[in-house]
């Protein structure tokens, strides 16, 4: 780790009684030159009995009945040190405070079930022949595009002195306006984009229509693509899954790619391109539509066929880790 790194981690931990920064600066320089000792030594003075096994088990009966109590509260229970127990958590038991992440939905174990299996058997198909299957993979998904988007947290971060007053952020909504976006896209870049008009909603004939769209604009733009058969990959919502729009995906001769319910994290489009696209344009302000109809556009326009196939490539990582947490949600 980097001595910023350790800082940092040191900061969340210990809060208040981390150490400085400028003494972080002195360990790592002392222990590159070989000054500092990466094991305990001896050293004279009375030995610490604080992280005693008897300590050791206090402090994790205590964690396991509450995996939210703080480190103020145990000192305040058992009477150790807050040095101590900081050291009993992290060194003794290997622990670490992190956040509730939120996930879409509460799998069972049926749910495991098909995701590790279609992981499984989309794995296959792209092992088997990686470079056919770029050529052949199409993928498409919805997003909502607001008028405004408030920047997040991380993203309103700036440098400042330790005289300087802390820069304050006034808490703000999405905006009321929004436009959603049908992107189709593979990994040489955007094949089309289908907005929908105000007052609408994306039902299974309106999406029959897209695939029509979508088969003449890749006939279009991806010259021999067709031929090769198109492996197309799409979500379960019902609009998608409609006899209308399965008889219109068979029409165009796509090929269907088997897609696991309740699944964004196997998604290339909510994983990759969304968040990219939502990173970019959060924080502006667009008087309507059109102004954001052209900044979705501009960015796509800005992104080499790197950026594209970057995404689609993910895929495999994404059905590893699937596959290897046996059909739980894949983070980051």
């Amino acid at each position: 780790m980097s001595p910023t790194e350790i800082h940092t981690d040191l900061q969340e931990t210990l809060r208040e009684y981390a150490t400085p920064y400028s003494t972080v600066i002195r360990w790592c320089r002392e222990f590159k030159l070989g000054r500092l000792a990466t094991e305990d030594e001896h050293c004279s003075g009375r030995p610490s009995t604080s992280t005693t096994d008897e300590n050791v088990a206090v402090v994790e009966k205590l964690v396991s009945a509450d995996r939210r109590v703080t480190i103020r509260h145990l000192v305040e229970v058992t009477g150790i040190s807050y040095g101590s127990i900081h050291n009993i958590l992290k060194m003794k038991l290997g622990m670490t405070k992190v956040s509730a992440r939120w996930v879409p939905r509460k799998l069972t174990d049926d749910h495991k079930k098909t995701r590790y299996n279609i992981s499984k058997q989309n794995l296959d198909i792209f092992q088997a022949d990686t470079d056919k299957f770029l050529v052949r993979f199409v993928t498409m998904d919805e997003c909502w595009i607001h008028h405004f988007d408030p920047e997040t947290k991380q993203q309103s971060m700036t440098w400042k002195r330790p005289s300087s007053p802390t820069p304050r952020k006034f808490k703000m909504s999405s905006s009321a306006g929004k436009v959603m976006a049908s992107v189709f896209w593979d990994a040489e870049g955007i094949i089309m984009i289908d907005y929908l008009e105000h007052g609408k909603t994306i039902t299974g004939q309106l999406y029959a229509e897209q695939i029509r769209k979508l088969r003449q604009a890749i006939k279009e733009k991806r010259r021999g693509k067709l031929a090769q058969k198109v492996l197309f990959h799409q979500d379960n919502a019902p609009s998608h899954r409609s006899d209308v729009a399965m008889a219109a995906i068979r029409d165009a001769g796509f090929e269907l790619m088997n897609y696991p319910p309740y699944s964004p994290d196997l998604a290339p489009s909510d994983f990759y391109l969304f968040p990219k696209l939502k990173e970019e344009i959060r924080g502006k302000k667009f008087e309507d539509d059109s102004e954001v109809m052209a900044a979705v556009e501009a960015f796509f326009e800005g992104q080499d066929k790197e950026f594209y196939k970057k995404g689609i490539l993910g895929l495999e990582k994404r059905w590893t880790k699937c596959i290897d947490l046996k059909g739980d949600y894949v983070e980051k």
